[in-house]
């Protein structure tokens, strides 16, 4: 892949970037020791030794074809400590990427998280090829409401203005008047200045929003598979076994499970408390992978359970990311009416308080 990459010229790498590439070499070879040992270094304590031959081939096969085809691949925390530390070239929560969407030049984005993020990247560039590695990388909570479901909404509830949750598809955002992540919840929900919103489609999120706020928060009744699941219960039983334990909660959780937490924040600000704080031992109430990325950049914090997988991040893999810079799938596409509406909402929470 060096040889590739080093031997196109400049109308070479245009067309490069619309053809199918040939498969580079997977050996784990002294090169390909040598050109990832910075990257295994970050991932050490999270990825046994033995396991690194079979990975860093593709971590350094991907890297090489980001620069053939002029690629940035954004990565949400969710993602496997080896495409967050190895692969990615931006991380983050839904608002960081959707904002890096919009800022990139690359002609192509490949989006390392599930299908509602590679729209919102698409919406935010669609002069852009926005790709992501498997189309059935979906989402619960996404597929807990549509767009008639919405237009039943503003016929109940005239006038009100409505909140969409950026885990939503394209259609959904189209209907909405702004959009929000669970970082900026509560400031979107209070920048209208009325005295009632819909906040939809993650009932938890509006639940836990609505206890911060004077504002009116009307629901909906969808939910994260991840989150749902964690219990009161659980949570009491590990702190009893885990004296000084630490509970980092994310606001899709229950209402009853952030009652018991000792901080509640996005992901982005889950991840900066562990970083200030440094607890000798944490829960995070998320999903799985979060934490292992977060023991490598702080390896003294010792993570316990209980925690829960997402089977739609999970979907995305170092082998399908190379294919997909390979072939250039799958592309994400949006109808054009949809998307200019849509674009709307998502733009007004990118550009909210910048």
């Amino acid at each position: 892949m060096t040889e590739l990459r080093e031997g196109l010229t400049t109308a070479g790498k245009v067309r490069a970037r619309r053809s199918v590439l040939p498969m580079p070499s997977l050996d784990f070879t002294p090169e390909v020791a040598r050109a990832t040992a910075h990257v295994y270094e970050r991932v050490k304590d999270v990825v046994p030794a033995i396991e690194w031959p079979v990975h860093a081939p593709y971590v350094k096969a991907i890297n090489d074809l980001k620069t053939v085809r002029n690629a940035v691949i954004l990565a949400h925390n969710y993602q496997t400590p080896l495409i967050y530390h190895g692969v990615a070239d931006f991380v983050g929560d839904s608002l960081a990427l959707a904002r890096e969407a919009a800022k990139t030049e690359a002609s192509v984005i490949v989006q390392a998280g599930v299908h509602f993020m590679a729209e919102t990247s698409k919406l935010l560039s669609p002069d852009k090829t926005v790709l992501i590695p498997d189309l059935q990388a979906g989402c619960s909570l996404a597929e807990s409401i549509t767009g008639a479901d919405v237009r039943l909404l503003r016929q109940r509830y005239p006038g009100v203005p409505i909140v969409t949750y950026v885990n939503t598809s394209a259609e959904v955002k189209a209907e909405s008047d702004i959009t929000c992540t669970s970082a900026n919840a509560l400031e979107v929900v209070e920048s209208f200045g009325v005295d009632r919103v819909l906040l939809i489609p993650d009932e938890y999120l509006a639940k836990n929003v609505a206890a911060r706020t004077k504002v009116k928060i009307l629901a909906w009744k969808g939910h994260c598979e991840v989150h749902e699941r964690f219990t009161a219960a659980e949570l009491l039983a590990f702190k009893e076994a885990h004296p000084g334990l630490e509970i980092i909660a994310h606001p899709e959780c229950p209402p009853e499970v952030i009652a018991i937490a000792d901080f509640t924040g996005s992901t982005a600000g889950m991840i900066e408390h562990v970083k200030d704080r440094r607890p000798a031992k944490a829960l995070l109430m998320t999903e799985c992978s979060m934490a292992a990325n977060i023991q490598a950049e702080v390896p003294g914090v010792r993570f316990v359970g209980p925690c829960n997988l997402c089977p739609h991040m999970q979907r995305i893999t170092l082998p399908k990311i190379l294919n997909s810079l390979l072939t250039l799938t799958e592309e994400v596409t949006i109808d054009p009416a949809v998307a200019a509406r849509a674009r709307q909402a998502v733009e007004r929470m990118v550009n909210l308080r910048q």
